[in-house]
């Protein structure tokens, strides 16, 4: 297959189920024994490792998009692009931010982007990238992480209810704009 990576919110998503974790420090986490992964912030030269992660699943080659989303996430307080390396490759990535009142809604972790290397799912990439992110929104004083997800997008659904997630107290709409 080719669900290697895909955004989640927004874009009609698919995705994988990843691997468990656990969190040590804010800026890096090398689990050892937990199969060599190694989760630390984004640098400018992983964005392109992320496009051709995101290009083998969507078929689509969007540099622009992700050296945006480097530039807006990459070391901004309160928002997080953070890779997972295997063996010194990278092999999945996570961006989310920190979310304040929006529809009333106290701050809160949102994830909107998360991918694994196809032939690295299964391994615990995904998990380490999942806590290691809600460890920073821990560090953000916020208590709760959230995102949004197709219909029927059931790799990420049972991903992230894996992770304990439930349906939250938001109901997303929309409308054509044509």
């Amino acid at each position: 297959g080719k669900d290697q990576t895909r955004e989640l919110a927004g874009r009609g998503s698919r995705g994988r189920r990843m691997g468990e974790m656990a969190m040590s420090s804010p800026d890096s986490l090398d689990t050892g024994a937990g199969g060599g992964v190694a989760v630390r912030r984004a640098a400018a030269e992983d964005v392109e490792a992320v496009i051709r992660l995101d290009r083998s699943d969507t078929g689509l080659a969007k540099p622009d998009y992700w050296h945006d989303r480097f530039a807006r996430y990459g070391s901004r307080d309160g928002r997080f692009f953070l890779v997972a390396e295997v063996g010194g490759v990278l092999r999945g990535f996570i961006i989310g931010e920190v979310r304040a009142w929006e529809f009333g809604s106290p701050p809160c972790g949102w994830i909107f982007a998360l991918g694994v290397d196809h032939d690295h799912r299964l391994r615990g990439i995904g998990t380490r990238l999942f806590e290691a992110i809600c460890e920073r929104f821990r560090a953000s004083s916020v208590d709760k992480v959230r995102t949004m997800l197709a219909v029927d997008d059931n790799l990420n659904l049972s991903f992230f209810r894996s992770q304990g997630m439930t349906g939250g107290p938001f109901i997303q709409l929309e409308k054509s704009m044509d």
